[in-house]
């Protein structure tokens, strides 16, 4: 009788713990859906930033080459102009009695010289038939040719004075846009030595931008111009892309003019100029833009977004998904950012999940359900 009560407070203990097993396994959560990327190899570019600043394709400053006030501005500001358009008077007058008088002294000597010539043709024969003397035919030769060579000196001097009186009229000296004007009407201008300057007239169809580059950035471009040119790749690949101040990236590719003969020893850098297009007038002179140029090409490297990377004390680390959805922490080692984007050089292979998404949900071991998330292009031009 004892022995089959035994049996049945077994029988019955066992069926509580069955029971409450199962009950415990009713109610634990499902594991977390977390979200994740899943890496790729791919050809990933980088690029080279620079900051410059733009310029017209020609800026002219336009200056008065003759003291004088200024009397006339024939323009108006900020508008396109075209060459040999009139932009500023001066004060002529002074400049016209100095032409009169010159004109006057080319009269006089042109009345001195048909004097002597008269004298040299009516001496000329007398000492022919020894009339005269010798002398005084050289005298007579040497009067006309002196008064000559005066009237001569008189033109020049009359030419240089006209040149002056044109120089009271200031013309744009090529087409295209003119600025604000630094001088009035009434103001004294064109005195040495620091002579006002007008204006300034900017050729923009084309804009010129300068920027400089250090010694390892030229040899890391230098070397992937010469393996594109070798490899005979699209000359697409050279060009130049301009970032506007708002971010945006402009339409037009731009190409490299020169780049300075040498490295400036001061500063480690060199000069560079690039031409962009501008036919629609969107750039102006003295504007600053970021030039981006390819550097190098990494072959079947893998990008990670940057918010899937944990950083603590100069090490870096992920979150990777194994095959049986458990978490494992993984250090990895990172290059360049590319755009919103890490470059991971080792810790990572192609195929592996990343936890993209609720790195405060998980730790090691943990089991998780992932989902790949969608990423946008990694295109680098999208910060």
């Amino acid at each position: 009788m004892m022995r089959s009560k035994t049996l049945c407070l077994i029988a019955w203990s066992l069926f509580l713990f069955i029971a409450c097993s199962e009950e415990k396994k009713a109610q634990a959560p499902p594991p977390p859906e977390i979200s994740v990327v899943e890496t790729r190899a791919q050809d990933v570019p980088l690029y080279l930033e620079f900051v410059g600043e733009t310029a017209g394709l020609k800026d002219i400053a336009i200056r008065a080459r003759v003291e004088g006030f200024l009397e006339g501005v024939h323009f108006q500001e900020g508008a396109d102009i075209k060459k040999g358009a009139l932009l500023y008077t001066l004060e002529s007058q002074p400049f016209e009695e100095k032409v009169a008088a010159r004109m006057s002294a080319v009269a006089e000597e042109k009345t001195m010289l048909a004097k002597a010539k008269g004298d040299l043709d009516r001496i000329k024969p007398l000492a022919d038939i020894n009339a005269v003397s010798q002398s005084d035919l050289d005298a007579a030769v040497a009067t006309y040719e002196a008064t000559l060579s005066s009237l001569d000196a008189a033109k020049a001097t009359l030419r240089a004075a006209k040149i002056e009186l044109s120089y009271t009229k200031i013309y744009s000296p090529i087409d295209g846009i003119i600025g604000r004007t630094k001088a009035k009407v009434g103001d004294f201008v064109g005195r040495d030595p620091n002579p006002v300057i007008l204006n300034t007239v900017s050729q923009v169809d084309t804009i010129l931008v300068t920027f400089f580059i250090t010694e390892t950035q030229y040899l890391e471009v230098a070397r992937h111009l010469i393996k594109t040119e070798a490899e005979n790749r699209d000359e697409r690949e050279t060009s130049l892309e301009l970032i506007l101040i708002d971010g945006s990236v402009y339409e037009s590719k731009g190409k490299p003019d020169f780049i300075d003969r040498e490295v400036d020893t001061t500063t480690g850098a060199m000069l560079v100029q690039a031409s962009f297009p501008n036919p629609d007038k969107l750039l102006r002179p003295g504007q600053f833009a970021k030039v981006r140029i390819k550097g190098r090409e990494v072959k079947d490297g893998i990008l990670i977004p940057q918010r899937c990377v944990m950083e603590l004390q100069g090490l870096f680390n992920v979150f990777v998904v194994d095959g049986s959805n458990k978490i494992e922490t993984r250090e990895i080692t990172v290059g360049a950012k590319v755009g919103s984007f890490w470059l991971i050089t080792e810790g990572l292979k192609p195929g592996e999940k990343v936890v993209y998404e609720g790195l405060q949900k998980v730790k090691d071991g943990v089991t998780v359900n992932p989902t790949v998330a969608a990423l946008k292009s990694t295109d680098q031009g999208k910060k």
